[in-house]
Formats: structure tokens, C-alpha cells, sequence
């Protein structure tokens, strides 16, 4: 894996005595997330918390408070090595990312906003629940799990003119998330940037194996791939989609079978470059074997 980069920060989240300046910057986000994220700037090369009045162009996020997540230390880490992965071996466009040390030496990601320019102008950025009108008013607390893949699909093909390539990228991300146990990606996890006159699709973020801390099923979305598969004998039996399913899902969203084929291939086995990132990163020995079993286990359900 190529190696972290580490900015060491001159503060700590979680033993920081002044709390009420914590929950202050919370509330500088509107990102939504169980995981609490702080908004900061690189200020001579070290991260420090936006001021009043000040945009910030990058999120910090630290282990997440929530007791109850397992070895919640290493989210950080996990969504590190995760979207690195995404980025580095399967070619998707993903938000800059990365690893940093608190005072206290635990881990915190370091997220580089895409929604902000270098002038400091943002570009208008809505989330896939804003596009579909989800909210909890239509359906109660749980809207961003309400939904299909394919629904998501539909909008794109509706608002982003170059949407043959969106969707191909759309494709490849959702088939990622699977196989790389991401179960968390629901319709806030996926977003539109608006550029000039035309929207394109936001990169990645929020990518990582979340079967390492919690369990959960195959997806975020209640309605999966789309409620028009007609499921494999395999998907039937099992309860988990095959290559087939995703071939059909495919089919479903607009894509040709040249290109619906060419992206299933890259899914045929863990890439040894993968690996290696795993044994490589900061997680304990046997969180790494624990992700990597984990994702070969998808690999061989993905290719019955």
C-alpha cells in the first residue's frame, strides 16, 4: 500500500476538555452521518478547525464516539485503505483523503471538500435523497435507506447530460460497495456537483468496510439493485446477487453488455495489489485478515 501520509495534529478530539467548543464545531457541518466530522483548513501544512466566519476546505474525521461499533478506532484507518482502493486499483474517482495523528496518536481522516474551489467558491452540491425528494416527512427517520440502486440511475440519466459515462461510473461504484462490503452506501452517499450550467456526478466518499465494525446485509438501499430483477438461481437460493444479477442490473440502467462485461471482469478476483494495501495498512494483523476474509468471501459469492 503506498504509504499513509500523516499530518500530525496539535489537538485531540476525544480527551479534549472543552466539549462545548466540539459540539460548536459540529454544527460548522451539514453533512449528514452517524460519524462526527469537524470542518478544517491545511494551514502551513498542518490541519487546523475552521474559525467563525472562515470556509473550510477540508472534513476531519475521527473514530466515531458510538461505543457500540467494534473496533470503532479503526474507521478511520479502514475508510482510508478503503477509498485508496477504489482510487488506485479500480479507477474510481474518489474524494483526496488522508491519514492523520491526533495528540493522543489516534487515528483521524482527513477529507479534501470537492464541493469548494480554490477561490473558495462552492459549487452547488445536492445528495441523491435531495434529488429523489427523500426526507423524513415521506418516510420517517429511515429515508436515505428508502430506494433502489436504480432509482439513483434513473435521476442520473435525467440530470447529467454526459450520462452514459455517469452511469458506467454509477455502475462500477455499486458493484465496488458489494464486493468490498461497503453497507452503508444509501442515497445521501451519492451526489450531484453542479458545474457551470450542467450537473456531473460527485466522487466517491464515505467508502469503507463497514462489515469490519457492524454487520448488515448486501446493501443500504431496502429495494437493492432494482425492483425489475428477476433473481438467478443463485441470488434465489443464496439471498445474495451473482455477476448475473449484476449483468441484468446493468441492463436495467442503460449500459451496453460490452461495457457491463468489461467492468464485471475487473470483480473476478482480489487483485494482489489490494491485498497487499491490507497487510500493509495500519489496522491490526487481524483486522486486515478479518478484511481480507471478508472481501473474498464477497469475491466468491459475487463469481458462483
Amino acid at each position: 500500500m503506498k504509504k499513509a501520509i500523516y499530518t500530525n495534529l496539535d489537538f485531540s478530539f476525544e480527551k479534549n476538555p472543552d466539549k462545548d467548543f466540539l459540539r460548536r464545531e459540529l454544527g460548522r457541518i451539514s453533512l449528514s452521518g452517524v460519524q462526527e466530522k469537524f470542518s478544517a483548513v491545511l494551514d502551513n501544512g498542518r490541519f487546523r478547525l475552521t474559525r467563525d466566519g472562515e470556509q473550510g476546505t477540508w472534513i476531519l474525521k475521527p473514530a466515531p464516539m458510538d461505543l457500540t461499533l467494534e473496533a470503532r478506532k479503526y474507521v478511520p484507518v479502514n475508510e482510508f485503505l478503503t477509498m485508496t482502493i477504489a482510487g488506485s486499483i479500480y479507477g474510481i474517482r474518489t474524494a483526496a483523503v488522508l491519514l492523520c495523528k491526533d495528540r493522543e496518536g489516534l487515528h483521524v481522516l482527513a477529507v479534501k471538500r470537492f464541493d469548494v474551489q480554490d477561490d473558495g467558491s462552492k459549487l452547488p452540491q445536492e445528495d441523491f435523497a435531495s434529488v429523489l425528494g427523500r426526507g423524513e416527512a415521506g418516510a420517517g427517520s429511515g429515508f436515505k435507506y428508502s430506494g433502489a440502486y436504480a432509482e439513483i440511475a434513473a435521476a442520473i440519466r435525467k440530470y447529467i447530460a454526459a450520462w452514459p459515462v455517469a452511469v458506467e461510473e454509477f455502475f462500477r461504484l455499486v458493484l465496488f460497495n458489494y464486493i468490498f462490503a461497503n453497507c452503508d452506501a444509501h442515497l445521501k452517499n451519492f451526489s450531484i456537483l453542479r458545474q457551470g450550467p450542467e450537473y456531473v456526478l460527485a466522487p466517491a466518499y464515505d467508502l469503507l468496510n463497514t462489515q469490519l465494525h457492524i454487520k448488515g446485509g448486501d446493501f443500504a438501499l431496502d429495494g437493492g439493485l432494482s425492483p425489475d430483477i428477476v433473481p438467478s438461481d443463485r441470488y434465489a437460493i443464496s439471498g445474495h446477487p451473482c455477476s448475473s444479477d449484476f449483468a441484468q442490473f446493468g441492463s436495467i440502467i442503460g449500459l451496453k453488455p460490452s461495457r457491463i462485461d468489461k467492468i464485471i471482469k475487473q470483480f473476478r478476483l482480489l487483485p494482489a495489489e489490494a491485498e497487499t494495501m491490507i497487510t500493509s495498512s495500519p489496522l491490526p494483523i487481524k483486522r486486515q485478515r478479518t478484511y481480507i476474509r471478508i472481501v473474498r468471501e464477497r469475491f466468491a459469492r459475487f463469481n458462483r
